[in-house]
């Protein structure tokens, strides 16, 4: 009976404890191969939305002119005129509005900065 025991033990397989910390560092390997990809995706995403938003604005301002022969004066006139559904916000960017340049008064300027630095 106990060489049976004995016996039966010796063909028990399994992992040892190396295999296993050797699979663990390989996936942490891995997850931090993906937390890095997917940050690289997010800030593109982040200029790309910053991008959409100053085209929007400039989109309204043009429209503004067009139906009123003068550029608004700041982003809120756009928004009561009802060419923006709301004005632009992001702790990520910001997008400025500045009409009625004094060198050029029939002029509108729309720019966009990321909170981090650089332009959109």
């Amino acid at each position: 009976m106990r060489e049976r025991i004995r016996a039966i033990r010796r063909n028990e397989s399994g992992f040892t404890l190396i295999e296993l910390l050797i699979v663990i560092v390989i996936l942490g390997v891995l997850a931090g191969v993906v937390v890095f990809a997917v940050n690289g995706i997010s800030d593109r995403g982040t200029k790309s939305a910053c991008k959409a938003d100053v085209k929007t604005v400039q989109v309204a301002a043009e429209a503004y002119y067009a139906k009123n022969s003068a550029y608004a004066a700041d982003m809120a006139a756009l928004v009561t005129a009802g060419l923006l559904h709301s004005e632009p916000s992001s702790t990520e960017y910001t997008v400025t509005y500045a009409a009625n340049n004094a060198t050029n008064p029939k002029t509108v300027s729309v720019t966009g900065a990321l909170t981090g630095g650089g332009a959109c």
